[in-house]
């Protein structure tokens, strides 16, 4: 080399290395020995914060998500159709949503790819919710009684299967559209004698607005034979094509995030609330105690872990939401739920 370059090509560099460290925008220089720059993960909530994301609470106050390599960060959607059109858009990497909102969502025509990869609900918290004293005691007793339904509500998408299943006349039962902002209001004035809702948010609204326990009735759709699964974790196909390895740790946090509220409900109560606007312990600790009990921890739970589905119930499911729901082109269990990113049994484990 010309030696008399040489001064250029070191006034050169050290130009170059000043403009890196100011410009805006440039590159910092990084040591060969300096840790990973974290993932940036945007994840939505189709619904304001309660109990039922106490898992991913957990997962960020246990450090479980920064462990794996993640920065997450949470936003609220308006609402399940919003939640699933970030995450098919790829403004939010994941979601929680109601796996049964994102199967009619994919029958659509042209829709992205977006399948669930981790299912928080093995059992949906679909529910009608009555007042024993207006002479509802069992499903049987809602023929001939008023059935307010909320504006979006899901759990009414599978009332006509369960509706079937126990010998329900449809016809018999009537149903009043009603804002969800009235719904527990309605049911504790005596406007109509039953509401559909979900069962650890209705029921429990109710008793804090002064409704005796023993007065309400909570008919789980689970327990009439509703087979379908319920909240589950989707991923942006972008981010699972370009990533696997932060979806399979954003699914190994969670699954720990599940095991540290299964274990102290207590605490995971206290660390939801705090992070909610006028929330109380109290409610959202009986609330995290029946999703654990009722929706998270069921049998099927623990004897496969947590996560998966079993694709013969899965069809069965299928055959439910469409006695409500006539799909285009109905979907394999594959097409929805992508359980390559789940670790193996051992590591889905929880009790």
């Amino acid at each position: 080399m010309d030696a008399s370059r040489t001064p250029i090509l070191r006034l050169m560099l050290a130009v170059a290395i000043g403009l890196a460290a100011v410009w805006p925008g440039a590159a910092p220089l990084r040591a060969a020995s300096d840790p990973p720059q974290p993932v940036a993960i945007q994840f939505t909530l189709d619904r304001p914060l309660d109990a039922a994301a106490a898992p991913f609470v957990m997962a960020t106050v246990g450090g479980l998500f920064s462990a794996e390599g993640l920065a997450v960060g949470t936003n609220v959607a308006t609402s399940p159709a919003d939640a699933l059109a970030r995450v098919a858009d790829g403004a939010s990497d994941f979601a929680l949503v109601d796996i049964n909102a994102l199967i009619r969502f994919r029958d659509k025509p042209g829709t992205a790819p977006v399948k669930a990869v981790f299912v928080l609900f093995n059992q949906a918290p679909y529910a009608i919710i009555a007042r024993k004293s207006r002479g509802i005691k069992a499903l049987s007793d809602v023929q001939g009684k008023s059935l307010g339904v909320a504006e979006g509500d899901l759990s009414i998408r599978l009332w006509a299967a369960v509706a079937r299943q126990n010998g329900i006349k449809l016809g018999s039962v009537k149903q009043n559209s009603i804002s969800a902002a009235v719904r527990e209001p309605m049911l504790s004035a005596g406007q109509v004698d039953a509401v559909t809702g979900f069962s650890y948010l209705s029921a429990i609204n109710l008793r804090d607005r002064g409704v005796p326990a023993d007065d309400l009735a909570v008919l789980r759709f689970a327990d009439y034979g509703c087979e379908a699964y319920g909240f589950a974790v989707i991923v942006s196909p972008r981010l699972a094509a370009a990533r696997p390895d932060a979806v399979k740790g954003f699914v190994r946090a969670l699954i720990g995030g599940s095991n540290l509220a299964i274990k102290d409900p207590a605490g995971a109560a206290t660390e939801v609330v705090s992070r909610m606007d006028g929330g109380s312990r109290e409610l959202e600790l009986e609330r995290l105690r029946a999703i654990i009990r009722d929706n998270i921890l069921t049998g099927e739970v623990k004897r496969n872990g947590i996560g998966g589905i079993d694709p013969a119930r899965f069809e069965r499911s299928l055959d439910q939401l469409a006695e409500d729901f006539k799909f285009q082109k109905r979907p394999h269990a594959s097409d929805i739920v992508d359980e390559q990113f789940l670790p193996p049994l051992d590591g889905r484990l929880v009790n």
